[in-house]
């Protein structure tokens, strides 16, 4: 991302310090990640200091400061959906992605994460890709469900 674009979004903000949350995520959200250099940029142009930038960026879940994948696949182990075999779900994405929960294939194009709960207990096991909820989850299913994101 270059810093003509993050301008543009710090514009978009109006550019005052206290946007600097809303500033990240739409870069996060552009980016998939946040680069040094834009933190850099962002401290530099909201005139915050960047170890304070660093601190909001590592405190939040929401940011990454990693290179993610285009599609992230959120995998419910909430109760509810450990018993209804959320192991065996999580076991087929990882076969298939060659990945673990909180790491992202050197294709850049999956990051896998294990969540407590997705708030859709009646569904379990649930997988959410990139937002979308796929409910009742079986192994099969998973892998048909991953093709068409390709």
């Amino acid at each position: 991302m270059d810093n003509e674009k993050i301008d543009q979004i710090i514009d978009q903000h109006g550019g005052e310090p206290s946007s600097l949350i809303q500033v990240l995520l739409q870069i996060q959200s552009e980016n998939n990640w946040l680069p040094k250099e834009a933190l850099e940029r962002v401290s530099q142009r909201l005139e915050v200091p960047l170890t304070r930038v660093q601190h909001i960026a590592t405190f939040y879940k929401a940011f990454s400061l990693v290179p993610k994948g285009r599609h992230g696949v959120h995998i419910c182990m909430g109760t509810a959906c450990h018993v209804r075999g959320a192991a065996r779900v999580l076991e087929t994405v990882e076969d298939l992605t060659g990945i673990q929960p909180g790491e992202t294939d050197l294709d850049l194009k999956f990051s896998l994460e294990t969540v407590n709960c997705l708030g859709c207990c009646a569904l379990g096991p649930v997988v959410e890709i990139d937002g979308k909820t796929h409910g009742k989850m079986t192994p099969g299913e998973t892998a048909d469900v991953l093709k068409h994101y390709e």
